[in-house]
């Protein structure tokens, strides 16, 4: 077995050999062949893409992606995009604090600085809501700077190849000085995606196909047999259980009334529904006194921190009725339910299906 100890070059070598034949196609990616030719990323589409895949899957963010580059697809035509209308194009993926940062970023990348990026890790860390994972990605994949990236599968990669058993979250200062070891000067973009890819397609979580990873032979888990194991994490607390009633209002021409949440907080700029607060004993708190009726059956969603369950209660919607400054009336026409959060969705399909 070859010794991880002053190999770096040689093992980048060899996994960029594997990148250039079994790279992704991913849409907001540019293929290793066309980068040989001079194609260069576009650090719009790369920084877009790295704010959506936080958290989320590249299943789940696909279509989203090309449906956000086909209606804006510049940092500029975001930037000018409506608040209302970029939420509601961000609905079903969560942790809508990245979309408002997002509208923030752009309009700050188009205000002050020209519509361009900047080309370099510490000048993105001063945009809002990148980190510096995000920042490392763009500054890697967009601009070819020789930083480290560490996301998941990074994490997972390089405690295998080292057999490093301290638990994450403790674990990454020592995992990010690996993989910043092994980063070339040469190619650190395409590098960074291909070990990416290693994780995502071969050093997966569960079932690593180490028989075709092109570090078997340097993978000091593999060797050891423990490559199944790790990483290591600390165990995760348990989820509380909260609940909440939500009110569904609607005119017999159809219109609805839904609600904006505050900027701030969970699901914080979205549209849905009135309801109460989240608590272990929500106090209820319709919109306007009218005969609610609660619905059979109830919502049931989970969020990082805690699950949620929500009653459903509805009424008709009275002509005349004047909402508050934080509701809106909408009508028929213009109400899409694929607009809404996910678990304001769920409440819609319970009443749709009653």
């Amino acid at each position: 077995m070859r010794d991880l100890n002053g190999c770096s070059g040689s093992l980048s070598d060899e996994l960029l050999e594997w990148y250039d034949r079994h790279a992704r196609d991913l849409p907001w990616r540019v293929s290793p062949a066309a980068r040989k030719v001079g194609e260069r990323p576009d650090p719009y589409r790369v920084w877009l893409s790295e704010v959506m895949l936080q958290q989320t899957t590249v299943a789940a963010v696909r279509d989203y992606f090309l449906r956000f580059t086909t209606r804006w697809p510049s940092v500029a035509d975001l930037a000018a995009a409506a608040d209302a209308d970029v939420m509601a194009e961000w609905a079903g993926l969560g942790y809508y604090a990245r979309a408002r940062n997002l509208l923030k970023c752009a309009r700050v990348v188009a205000d002050d600085l020209g519509g361009q990026f900047p080309d370099n890790h510490d000048a993105l860390l001063k945009l809002p809501g990148i980190g510096p994972y995000t920042a490392a990605a763009i500054a890697s994949i967009a601009f070819d700077e020789p930083v480290a990236v560490l996301d998941g599968n990074v994490e997972r990669v390089m405690a295998r190849l080292h057999d490093i058993h301290d638990p994450l979250p403790g674990a990454k200062p020592l995992l990010r000085d690996h993989a910043a070891a092994l980063t070339p000067d040469e190619r650190p973009g395409d590098y960074a995606q291909a070990v990416m890819d290693l994780g995502a397609t071969i050093c997966t979580p569960r079932k690593p196909a180490c028989g075709i990873c092109p570090w078997q032979t340097p993978c000091a888990a593999r060797k050891a047999g423990t490559a199944p194991d790790l990483p290591k994490k600390m165990p995760k607390k348990p989820k509380p259980t909260r609940h909440g009633i939500v009110y569904l209002a609607r005119s017999e021409t159809g219109t609805w009334l839904l609600e904006r949440r505050p900027d701030k907080g969970l699901l914080g700029g979205t549209l849905g529904w009135p309801g109460t607060d989240w608590t272990d004993a929500p106090t209820p708190n319709p919109p306007f006194t009218a005969d609610w009726q609660e619905l059979d059956g109830e919502v049931r969603h989970t969020f990082t921190h805690f699950h949620l369950v929500l009653r459903v209660q509805s009424a008709r919607l009275q002509a005349g009725f004047n909402p508050a400054p934080n509701q809106e009336l909408v009508p028929e026409e213009a109400f899409r339910a694929t607009d809404l959060p996910t678990v304001m969705r769920k409440a819609y399909e319970l009443y749709a299906n009653r």
